[in-house]
């Protein structure tokens, strides 16, 4: 018998409900849909696992009770954050900044929070985490169950990023626009830059991945800084740090970069995706800011010579040709420039408009600096900072540069600073006995730099140091570059661009002068939330050297046990001058109930 089709008014109420209902869930979840991907409440929602950890010293007061407690050593030790906060980032912490505007990736940019807003407790490790596979196997694998990320895995392990085989993630080598290998696309720049010899030296990797183009830099003995923002791969620079590669969190928006001018032999951009044209070419402005004079440029995918970017590619070499780079070659969608040595070409006529900055300017100045829409200007020194011109590798490493002049008697200072840490070096590691120069130890720190010298002086093991020059010192992280070695600036009252567990060992030299005002006993911020930050970078069992005067490094070692910390208080070296005493700490391997 066939089917009666009752005109609506005769149907019952039953059908109704259940036709409502079933519609009401639909257009729910297209609505849902639509919020979670189109808006900000997508990402809000994605990080609200944060509001537990962010709610757990709401009352301020109680929050510098807890403090005061620890800095006298009458609190045994300050709490775990939740398990959900095993990644944190203070300053890069979605759930704040995808509020912010998106103009120029202003939310993708380091924001943080006041000082009484960040959770006062101890980052714990994931679930099943190991101490990481040592170097150099570790850039080649490490252990999944540190960072169990498959995201960039599965939608890039195609294009030979990396892949999950067991209980490791491995790291073929490859990129987007090297799937082959990393290995074989330096070879292919090699024809066209000078990447052995010592010639290039310090390097510059902009969105890098998860860094294998930085990794394999190194054994040409390029150091490369590789860097990339906290985005949808979520993990990149957590990957790169895991296999023991230099790499931090940043992202080129509003602000310069946190580096000295004129600083990098070599900048290199790997499908980074960077509009260098935009906004009246500030981003390229910003990496000629960077390029050392003679330095290379080397970019690799769109726009260059790629399907629907004619204009894109057509501006890209218009503003290289405005500040007289010289086209290398173009090879494929990979285009390498050379930077000019002076300013001769501007001012000069250019649809961008660009022009020289004013002789005021001080291109150093990167910490919370807005990006210039000006050319920096070279100093008189160039010839002796240029490519080609500095010396070569490793023989850069000792020489003083020009450039350690922003200190008074510049050049003597730098010399018996270098004797110094030699001297010191030595000591740590015969009489102290640290870990130093052992498998155990590759991701280093130097949390108050100046010219380098403690990362001078154990260039013979198998490390990589990240110089901090503090933003309120006097501007030597020039003086590092010009030797070789790499850095950023920084200030000590904010939490550091990286993610927990990046560093093996951490030194500090002066650790009260990093909280204080320049020249004064009073503080900017307190020395319990610097050691809190200190831990949660820093590895479980790992190493942290603090030196300064015996009374800041009694109130070092209350604080020590509050983050856990087992710390033992030595003499400094023979033959030092003051009233230094050293502290060695050692992070332990605790977990969550």
């Amino acid at each position: 018998m066939g089917h009666v089709n009752l005109p609506a008014s005769k149907r019952n109420g039953r059908q109704w409900r259940l036709l409502d209902i079933v519609s009401a869930v639909f257009f729910g979840l297209v609505l849902l849909f639509f919020l979670l991907v189109f808006t900000r409440l997508g990402d809000s929602l994605a990080a609200s696992g944060r509001q537990t950890l962010l709610l757990s010293n709401a009352d301020p007061r109680q929050r510098q009770r807890i403090m005061e407690l620890v800095e006298a050593g009458q609190k045994q030790a300050i709490e775990a954050c939740p398990a959900d906060a095993v990644d944190h980032m203070p300053c890069e912490d979605p759930r704040r900044n995808s509020q912010l505007s998106r103009e120029m990736n202003y939310y993708r940019e380091r924001h943080c929070p006041l000082p009484y807003e960040t959770p006062l407790c101890l980052i714990p490790p994931p679930d099943g985490y190991k101490i990481p596979v040592q170097w150099p196997e570790s850039l080649h694998k490490i252990w999944h169950s540190n960072m169990p990320h498959n995201k960039i895995a599965d939608r890039k392990g195609h294009q030979g990023w990396m892949k999950q085989e067991g209980p490791h993630f491995i790291f073929p080598g490859g990129g987007t626009m090297f799937p082959d290998g990393a290995v074989q696309y330096i070879e292919k720049l090699g024809q066209y830059i000078p990447t052995k010899g010592g010639i290039l030296r310090t390097a510059l990797d902009m969105g890098c991945g998860v860094a294998s183009f930085g990794g394999y830099m190194l054994a040409e003995d390029i150091l490369t800084v590789s860097f990339a923002p906290r985005d949808s791969h979520k993990a990149q620079i957590q990957f790169a740090l895991e296999r023991g590669v230099p790499a931090f969190v940043a992202m080129l928006g509003t602000r310069k970069l946190p580096f000295p001018a004129f600083s990098f032999d070599l900048v290199h951009c790997s499908r980074c995706l960077i509009p260098f044209t935009a906004y009246n070419a500030t981003y390229f402005i910003e990496v000629d800011r960077l390029l050392r004079p003679g330095g290379f440029l080397v970019i690799s995918g769109p726009p260059v010579q790629w399907p629907k970017q004619d204009k894109e590619w057509a501006d890209l070499q218009s503003v290289a040709r405005a500040l007289c780079y010289e086209l290398i070659a173009v090879d494929g969608n990979t285009v390498i420039w050379k930077k000019p040595v002076g300013d001769s070409c501007l001012p000069n006529q250019n649809e961008f408009g660009l022009e020289l900055c004013s002789e005021s300017d001080d291109p150093n100045r990167a910490w919370y600096v807005k990006l210039n829409r000006c050319i920096s200007r070279m100093s008189s020194a160039k010839d002796e900072f240029a490519v080609g011109t500095i010396p070569k590798w490793p023989d850069r490493l000792a020489k003083a540069p020009p450039r350690a002049g922003v200190v008074k008697n510049g050049l003597d200072v730098f010399n018996a600073d270098s004797r110094r840490w030699e001297r010191r070096v030595a000591y740590y590691k015969k009489s102290l006995k640290l870990k130093l120069g052992t498998p155990a130890v590759r991701n280093v720190m130097d949390m108050n730099a100046f010219f380098g010298g403690f990362a001078a002086a154990i260039k013979s093991d198998p490390v990589w140091v990240m110089n901090v020059v503090p933003s309120h010192k006097p501007s030597t992280l020039a003086a590092i570059y010009d030797r070789g070695l790499i850095g950023v600036y920084h200030d000590w009252c904010e939490p550091f661009s990286t993610y927990p567990r990046s560093y093996d060992f951490i030194h500090v030299s002066g650790i009260e002068s990093l909280v204080n005002y320049p020249g004064s006993d009073k503080n900017r911020c307190n020395l319990v939330d610097l050691m809190v930050e200190m831990d949660r970078f820093l590895r479980p069992e790992g190493t942290v050297v603090v030196r300064d005067n015996p009374e800041v490094i009694e109130r070092v070692s209350r604080i020590a046990r509050g983050v856990r910390w087992t710390a033992t208080i030595h003499e400094k070296e023979p033959g030092s001058q003051g009233r230094e005493k050293i502290l060695v700490a050692t992070k332990n391997f605790w977990k969550l109930p």
